[in-house]
């Protein structure tokens, strides 16, 4: 059986600068997974590819004990495929959000 693509992370508990930004976001959507450090765009990636490149069903389970990062690395996640799906409406992926972008990254 194939198990996928599993990211093992651990919350620094401290800000890590750069680590989230527009310009990762640019980095990791250039490339494939593996061909970059491991990081959670890399997977965000894997996963927009998927969907929309080979119609290919997504699901992410984000995992870990109270405290470990599940609810930030869910909103990492939706960050990224926001920006993907502005850049694939023409717009540069540090185009302004959408409301339905913020309203969804502020649930």
């Amino acid at each position: 059986t194939n198990i996928g693509s599993i990211l093992a992370s651990v919350n620094p508990y401290k800000p890590i600068p750069g680590l989230y930004s527009v310009d990762a976001i640019d980095l990791y959507r250039q490339h494939r997974l593996g061909e970059l450090p491991p990081h959670i765009f890399a997977t965000a990636n894997e996963c927009y590819c998927c969907l929309w490149k080979r119609h290919d069903s997504q699901c992410v389970l984000i995992s870990g004990e109270s405290g470990a990062g599940k609810t930030e690395s869910t909103k990492l996640l939706l960050k990224f495929l926001s920006a993907m799906s502005q850049t694939s409406l023409g717009a540069p992926a540090s185009a302004k959000s959408t409301r339905v972008e913020v309203a969804i990254l502020e649930s």
